[in-house]
């Protein structure tokens, strides 16, 4: 009888052990989000500009999904859908990241705009975007998050719209 016990006892925990060994594979393996895939054509690695001199770096699908749920946890109460409640006439379109001071249409600005948000025209401090810390969001973390606004500029038709 003891045997048994011991037998059943370690037939569980291997199966136990099999498990966790499964679900951490596929936790570690990110999710795309259908939209990503969809809209922002994002299936394969997208190149998205760094900086005025048409630098590029490419995110991945999985990166540009990451980046959007980044957004939708922190953003989306004042941007759903790349528009601006606070100031509706500003929206994150291309357009209007173009026409910011400085342009916000390169990830480099778009990141240097959310570690030190100002107003459109660039000259003063805004108080209705919250300063995204380094403390806060890494340096990968935050430009996840702009690539991802910068492709749904690119891509999304109802983006801003």
């Amino acid at each position: 009888m003891l045997n048994k016990s011991l037998l059943i006892r370690f037939l569980l925990m291997i199966l136990i052990i099999v498990q966790v060994i499964i679900f951490d594979t596929q936790s570690a393996q990110a999710a795309v989000d259908s939209y990503v895939k969809r809209y922002l054509e994002a299936e394969t690695p997208v190149e998205i500009q760094v900086n005025e001199q048409g630098e590029t770096k490419k995110f991945s699908a999985e990166d540009l999904s990451e980046g959007k749920q980044i957004f939708a946890k922190n953003c989306l109460n004042c941007h759903v859908g790349g528009a601006n409640l606070v100031n509706p006439s500003v929206s994150l379109s291309l357009e209007k990241l173009k026409g910011a001071t400085p342009p916000r249409d390169n990830l480099n600005n778009l990141v240097a705009f959310l570690r030190n948000p100002m107003i459109y025209d660039g000259s003063d401090y805004t108080f209705f975007c919250r300063q995204v810390t380094e403390n806060w969001m890494s340096q990968e973390v935050v430009e996840k998050m702009g690539a991802f606004i910068l492709r749904a500029a690119q891509k999304a038709d109802a983006w801003a719209n």
